[in-house]
């Protein structure tokens, strides 16, 4: 099993609320290559939070780790509707991948370490664990202490220039995410990974396989 850490958001898209957030999608892309896939993360009590528990659950991910805070909202982006009329292209010029917030983050739950140490102890016998957003040194610790209770691997999602943190297994994967991923092709690359190591592929091997699986050229040796 594969344990993703993280808190998903909403995207709504053609009026449809789907799971949207670095986590979720590395998750779904998990589960979407035959992983038993669990989600631990924070959302509001909301309907936004129950349309992403539906969604995650037509896509494979389990969500019995996934918490409530009903004093926070669930964020969530709208994909903007398409203008009736064509628009100058200078006033249009990325309208087609633009975002608008919603719900800003910052104002949504927050996902704490006694959190995270609360759902993954309703789970067993995962292999990997994923941290699928750059986290504070608490999460981290958590995280760490659960793959070596559990004998599973973990990898680290750190943010684009970040330090690696302190006191991480010998044998942690450690990514750095791309500024944006709006095709999610980063999450689906972690993902893909998260699934190969959990069938027992070693992890230059499992690397490279789903780089390969992604379309991702020029990966460096070593």
């Amino acid at each position: 099993m594969i344990v993703v850490i993280g808190s998903p958001t909403g995207r709504a898209i053609d009026g449809a609320m789907m799971a949207g957030g670095p986590a979720a999608r590395v998750a779904l892309a998990a589960a979407r290559a035959g992983r038993t896939v669990q989600l631990v993360g924070k959302t509001g009590d909301d309907p936004v939070a129950d349309a992403i528990v539906l969604d995650l659950a037509r896509g494979g991910v389990g969500h019995v780790a996934l918490l409530r805070d009903p004093g926070r909202p669930t964020p969530f982006e709208e994909a903007p509707s398409e203008p009736e009329e064509a628009a100058p292209m200078a006033d249009n010029v990325g309208a087609a991948q633009a975002t608008t917030p919603a719900t800003s983050p910052g104002d949504g739950p927050i996902l704490e370490a006694a959190d995270v140490d609360l759902g993954i102890r309703y789970l067993t016998d995962y292999g990997v664990i994923v941290l699928a957003e750059p986290s504070g040194p608490d999460l981290v610790a958590i995280a760490a202490h659960a793959a070596h209770w559990g004998e599973a691997r973990l990898i680290v999602v750190l943010g684009a220039g970040h330090a690696v943190p302190d006191g991480l297994p010998d044998d942690v994967i450690v990514l750095e995410a791309p500024s944006a991923d709006p095709d999610d092709a980063f999450a689906d690359l972690v993902g893909g990974f998260a699934a190969a190591l959990d069938e027992g592929t070693q992890p230059e091997v499992a690397f490279r396989a789903a780089l390969a699986s992604d379309g991702w050229t020029g990966a460096p040796d070593g």
